[in-house]
């Protein structure tokens, strides 16, 4: 039998349903369209000390690849140094366990606003196979596949199918999908439509951390909102807004840095996990 808290959530959206669709037609024709932002979306480096620690005939190179939504494209930033890609490759670059065992650190980004998880699917169909396996993979998607309603079954199968192709086309020995961000405290969503998507984006999200969880090499990160207010707080008072870019949507460049930080801490505990550091080549298409 379907609970009663159940009966009584679909009868409230059913009965607020002529409310959410105002404040969503108001959202879409007053919220400020912000555009990609400028700047180099790929890179080579020599990372600090490789010289000095990694013989040439040892040295390997950090594949990484970002792909993904407006979030990942660090829409709410002017630049590219200032999104997530820009706060990201800074923060690697300078780490002891990546130095200690790469040479360069290759990375690309390969985002667009707007892009649905079936968007990002045939994004990495249409894309040429890498010349080496990416070790890295980050993937930030769920707001579009929330705000367009896709359905339950639409979505699981798309991750899977992303999951399927990633690590068969591109090599990925770790791929690692980023939590939904917590829609309901967005500024730009009204009461009742905040709470209407953010119980959206929590069923999505519930999703994307069980078919991770069924799948070697792939990781859920459970970004930490309340740890980015804290540690910019220091024990103070903040507005949530400062996390948010004037969109009161997209990320602000003070959160796209705390955002990065996380993302580092996860990558260098799969370090052990993942066979990056072996020498062997993992077999993929070409």
């Amino acid at each position: 039998m379907v609970g009663t808290s159940k009966l009584t959530s679909v009868a409230r959206d059913v009965l607020l349903a002529p409310v959410y669709l105002y404040q969503g037609r108001k959202i879409k024709r007053d919220t400020v369209r912000l555009p990609e932002p400028h700047g180099e979306r790929h890179g080579v480096i020599d990372l600090p000390q490789a010289n000095n620690e990694i013989s040439t005939q040892d040295a390997k190179t950090f594949n990484l690849m970002v792909v993904g939504d407006s979030a990942a494209a660090g829409v709410g930033s002017q630049t590219q140094q200032e999104a997530l890609v820009g706060k990201l490759i800074p923060i690697l670059e300078q780490n002891e366990a990546i130095q200690a065992n790469f040479a360069r650190l290759n990375w690309s980004l390969q985002a667009t606003t707007g892009h649905t998880s079936f968007d990002i699917l045939r994004r990495l169909y249409v894309l040429p196979a890498p010349e080496q396996p990416i070790d890295v993979m980050l993937l930030s998607v769920g707001v579009n596949d929330t705000t367009s309603n896709v359905s339950v079954h639409k979505w699981q199968q798309q991750i899977e199918d992303i999951i399927n192709i990633a690590q068969r086309k591109f090599g990925v020995r770790e791929l690692v999908f980023l939590s939904l961000p917590p829609m309901a405290q967005m500024p730009a969503i009204p009461a009742p439509l905040n709470n209407f998507v953010g119980a959206k984006a929590s069923v999505l999200d519930g999703i994307l951390q069980q078919v991770c969880a069924a799948h070697a090499g792939v990781t859920y990160m459970a970004t930490d909102f309340t740890r980015m207010l804290e540690e910019h707080a220091n024990g103070s008072a903040i507005d949530i807004n400062v996390m948010f870019a004037s969109d009161g949507f997209h990320p602000s460049s003070l959160m796209y840095g705390y955002w990065a930080q996380q993302i580092v801490e996860t990558i260098i505990q799969l370090l052990d996990s993942i066979q990056l550091l072996d020498s062997s080549t993992t077999e993929f298409e070409r």
